[in-house]
């Protein structure tokens, strides 16, 4: 390469590592782990390319991306993990669940999370303020998101006293989560039942079973949950449970409410920690960083099936309503 076009790709692109110049004629790779297909991931991957390419990382010009998907099937997680680390990529980006498998996988190449429920309790970092280790990213570990989810749905449901748990036996993110909903629930004198579920056949008898003895549905996120997001709010529907949840994906799919972190901002704060990376930064010098951006969706139509009025002030206030 000679310094003319050196000079010329660092004018137009972003500056490559060290170790990725010593590579000639090699694009940076990233590893991009999705825990489930790409449709559901689509708004997300979206996002964080859209971020790359804003700070110079253009795919199939200056960088590469490895796109490998786990369809929901957790038993891939290890030999995705195990893939990507043969193919020596410069970074892996994933979220949720897969997170662990892949920093079993390497402790050497750098990982971003652009989700992970509990980083400090999974053990994926030594300290949010310094990790330590090979990886880095974006914590969803904020105090009462589910006390907040309750408040919300018994302003629009005011007489909600029973709430079916949905979540996934066996999900350590999805159990977490549980225990914020009931302790929540306690609080505010809600009676919290679980249904807990294994696969996707029994979304159904779930629900079926619960309508009678609830008033309303909490849906617990996870990987799982979001392959399957249309059966089970469509299903929710059918019974006439309202249903809240932490994702804006769950209300498109007929929830009634959501709250929550905006994933797709995650998403796209996770293009700017790789973009230090491939600039040369250490993992273990980039602060773990919490969600600046919360997003509350109603979906009308689904209000309207079930005779709900949401007051005008929570529309008004709303990140966004679905007619």
């Amino acid at each position: 390469m000679d310094r003319r076009h050196f000079i010329g790709m660092i004018g137009s692109a972003a500056a490559y590592p060290l170790a990725a110049r010593a590579q000639q004629g090699k694009l940076p790779t990233i590893g991009y782990f999705g825990t489930t297909t790409p449709s559901t991931w689509a708004p997300w991957t979206a996002a964080f390319v859209q971020r790359l390419r804003e700070l110079g990382w253009i795919e199939g010009q200056t960088v590469a991306i490895e796109y490998r998907w786990a369809e929901a099937r957790s038993e891939r997680f290890a030999d995705i993990a195990a893939e990507l680390v043969r193919l020596k990529v410069d970074v892996i980006v994933t979220g949720g669940a897969a997170v662990p498998a892949v920093k079993q996988a390497t402790s050497v190449i750098p990982v971003v999370f652009a989700i992970a429920r509990d980083p400090l309790g999974e053990g994926l970092v030594a300290s949010l303020a310094r990790p330590s280790g090979n990886a880095t990213g974006l914590s969803l570990q904020i105090a009462d998101l589910a006390g907040k989810r309750l408040e919300l749905l018994r302003e629009v449901v005011p007489s909600v006293r029973k709430l079916a748990v949905m979540v996934v036996a066996g999900d350590p993110a999805a159990s977490l989560e549980r225990g914020e909903v009931e302790a929540a629930a306690r609080t505010l004198g809600l009676e919290a039942i679980a249904l807990e579920i294994r696969r996707a056949d029994e979304i159904g008898p779930a629900i079926e079973a619960g309508k009678a003895r609830v008033d309303a549905l909490y849906v617990c996120s996870g990987q799982f949950i979001n392959t399957h997001r249309n059966s089970v709010f469509t299903q929710a529907l059918a019974v006439r449970l309202p249903a809240i949840s932490g994702l804006k994906v769950y209300a498109e799919a007929g929830g009634l409410i959501s709250y929550g972190p905006n994933y797709a901002d995650l998403f796209r704060r996770a293009g700017e920690y790789v973009d230090k990376i491939l600039r040369g930064a250490k993992p273990a010098d980039i602060p773990v960083e919490q969600p600046t951006k919360f997003e509350t969706v109603f979906n009308l139509k689904t209000a309207k099936v079930l005779g709900i009025e949401i007051p005008s002030r929570l529309l008004f206030t709303a990140d966004e309503v679905i007619e």
